[in-house]
């Protein structure tokens, strides 16, 4: 087996290196930031998601995560809430990718900082320090799409803008929201709010390209204006302090976005995360699925197993729940819709519950990649 080279030090890329590298491979991280930073992302790690870490040798209660144990779901006036199936843990992303990598490489990975991969040729890869040999490849570059390797999108989620930011609450409001993730439903998108590792909230969101246009295409005017319409979180973010100096944000995340394998795929190019599958974040499952996409990837580049045999065998792992996710999505988008799933599903006792665990990567999968549940 020739080194593989992993492109990308987020979950999927830091967690495929430390796989490989533990089972005797030399791996290659290509990472183009220098130092860790926050990224766009809910930092909601289910319980498959902490078995995955687990199974890595990662001891996610050493980094001092926010345990989460109820979910609140708010549309307007309206809401509902209902204790998890399962114990969930919120952390940083910045502290997470960090812990990982730093893992990886003890394993003995080896990670470069500060590489910008620009394009993906017949050769291998175009980077900003040369060309590199890469006849494996294990793409994790996460929402971001590299040249020559683009992702067909057809039929997925777009038109959305994604962004973060990190607030002090009040301490009211930080004693509400203790044990809780909230997802508040609103005209044009949707917005994730948990507290995390050191007590600060991750108020994460999604919004239309036009409602943001409308609401004068400033963070500053979507978060005085249209956010702070919606009752929760003019309430949530009475009286708190932005610890963001700007918010992070994305464009043309592929919500829904399956990767189906062909037979023109090269077939020592395994996409690993975002880049085999993007789930809505309300389902809180994006970190379990990068998770989940290393384990079996890094198992079929060991096995000699080609990247469609891996590609299909993902697929038939999570794409059930990113389907169903994605027709949710599109479901709630409208009025009637948003407001017609909350007062739903408080109608139905262990309904919300319920729908918590239906978008989970199922157990029989985990079974089938080596772990327990």
């Amino acid at each position: 087996m020739t080194n593989p080279v992993i492109v990308g030090g987020g979950l999927a890329g830091g967690a495929a290196a430390a796989l490989l590298a533990a089972g005797g491979a030399a791996p290659l991280l290509l990472e183009r930031e220098t130092e860790p930073k926050h990224k766009i992302c809910g930092e909601f790690l289910s319980t498959e998601a902490q078995l995955h870490l687990a199974a890595l040798g990662l001891d996610v209660a050493r980094l001092g995560g926010a345990p989460i144990s109820h979910v609140r779901l708010i549309a307007g006036r309206l809401s509902v809430e209902a204790k998890l199936p399962f114990a969930a843990v919120s952390l940083t992303r910045r502290r997470l990718d960090a812990a990982l990598l730093d893992h990886a490489a003890a394993l003995g990975a080896a990670v470069r900082r500060g590489v910008t991969v620009r394009a993906v040729t017949d050769a291998g890869l175009d980077t900003s320090d040369g060309a590199i040999d890469a006849p494996t490849l294990l793409l994790a570059s996460g929402k971001h799409d590299i040249r020559g390797a683009r992702r067909d999108v057809a039929g997925a989620i777009t038109g959305m803008i994604g962004f973060k930011s990190y607030f002090r609450l009040s301490p009211a409001q930080h004693a509400a929201l203790t044990g809780y993730v909230e997802v508040v439903l609103f005209d044009g998108g949707y917005a994730g709010l948990q507290l995390v590792e050191d007590g600060s909230a991750n108020l994460c969101l999604l919004v239309r390209k036009d409602r943001f246009e409308a609401s004068g295409r400033t963070w500053s005017a979507l978060l005085n204006g249209h956010l702070m319409a919606q009752p929760h979180l003019a309430r949530r973010l009475d009286g708190a302090r932005e610890l963001s100096d700007r918010p992070i944000t994305i464009a043309e995340v592929p919500y829904g976005f399956l990767h189906r394998a062909a037979p023109s795929d090269p077939q020592g190019l395994y996409r690993l995360g975002d880049q085999a599958a993007v789930i809505p974040s309300f389902s809180g499952d994006g970190m379990s699925i990068a998770l989940h996409s290393a384990r079996l990837a890094a198992r079929a580049v060991r096995d000699g197993a080609p990247a469609g045999a891996y590609h299909a065998r993902l697929i038939a792992d999570v794409g059930r729940q990113v389907r169903l996710a994605a027709w949710m999505q599109r479901a709630a988008e409208g009025f009637p819709g948003r407001h017609a799933a909350v007062a739903g599903l408080s109608l139905v006792p262990g309904a919300l519950a319920a729908l918590a665990a239906w978008t989970r990567v199922p157990d029989r999968a985990l079974r089938r990649a080596g772990l327990t549940a």
